[in-house]
């Protein structure tokens, strides 16, 4: 399910026409869509300094490289506990 729509969002991506372009950070928006969790929670998840953030002008920017190697630990270690 986050895998598929990580995916999506490549797949948006690799469609912009800039050429060389490869996205880095997602949006608050993003994170809620990917994780399907509410805004109030998307906020707070990134306030909990879990993976890399920056603030530009009042919005949150996340390192794309920093929340995508968490939700991976976060998928294994599910994956460990059901075994």
């Amino acid at each position: 399910m986050f895998e598929e729509k990580v995916a999506l969002m490549n797949q948006q991506t690799e469609a912009m026409p800039m050429i060389g372009y490869e996205k880095q950070i997602y949006t608050i928006d993003e994170i809620q869509d990917i994780l399907g969790i509410s805004r109030s929670t998307a906020y707070k998840l990134v306030k909990s300094n879990v993976f890399h953030y920056v603030k530009v002008g009042g919005h949150y920017r996340i390192s794309k490289k920093s929340f995508d190697q968490w939700l991976d630990e976060q998928m294994t270690c599910q994956v460990c506990e059901t075994v």
